[in-house]
């Protein structure tokens, strides 16, 4: 048990400095990048379609897919018009920075303006490993509950932007706004925050606005 905090930092300390090479190399190339955290059915994979298809005219796209097993969301994914490559990690409940450079090797970057990672469905282990990525984006939805903040502090503390998703379902479900948004305000002074329906549309060019002002700015 004396080992057990050592052995975690050891394995944390080598997966931050692949990280930074990550980093490097996407930097290098001139991409932009965004890692996509959420729990399992808040809409990661409808965001990166709808993200996709709609900027796939003004930006070159890349999704690199984490799941457990199956293609089934970077399939998705290439079907609303980007590169995608899957990462099947087989077991764990998270990307790291290992698996992340494995997926970088089999991209283009050169071809690449914006590459969204979308990562195992997870709102607790996802947040531990960096990956490399420029911004991390947490996926919330309507469904899973206002309570999710005060539950996950972590994840919601590390995230750059958070979007709310899935709020035409807003007049069926029990779901307090202010409540959810004040657990946001205690973690994460200021987030920047994209309430949107990826069924309907609502929200959705703002959040596509901040995402291509993000790639420019690169």
């Amino acid at each position: 048990m004396t080992q057990r905090v050592p052995v975690i930092e050891r394995i944390l300390g080598a997966n931050d400095r692949l990280a930074a090479d990550n980093r490097a190399r996407l930097d290098a190339a001139g991409v932009f990048s965004l890692n996509f955290l959420a729990s399992p059915g808040a809409g990661k994979t409808s965001l990166v379609e709808q993200t996709v298809s709609r900027l796939a005219g003004r930006l070159r796209l890349a999704v690199i897919d984490g799941d457990i097993a199956t293609s089934i969301d970077a399939d998705r994914a290439a079907a609303a018009g980007a590169t995608a490559v899957q990462i099947n990690t087989g077991g764990e409940c998270h990307l790291d920075a290992v698996m992340l450079q494995g997926a970088l090797e089999q991209l283009d970057l050169s071809a690449i303006d914006l590459l969204i990672v979308e990562n195992v469905g997870n709102l607790i282990c996802p947040a531990n490993f960096a990956l490399g990525t420029h911004k991390s984006i947490l996926v919330a939805s309507i469904p899973e509950g206002d309570d999710k903040p005060y539950k996950y502090p972590g994840t919601y503390r590390g995230v750059d932007a958070l979007v709310i998703n899935k709020i035409d379902l807003l007049p069926y479900v029990k779901f307090d706004m202010d409540y959810f948004r004040r657990g946001v305000a205690a973690l994460n002074p200021g987030l920047v925050t994209f309430p949107l329906s990826c069924r309907t549309g609502e929200g959705l060019e703002a959040w596509l606005d901040w995402v291509t002002a993000c790639v420019r700015m690169k």
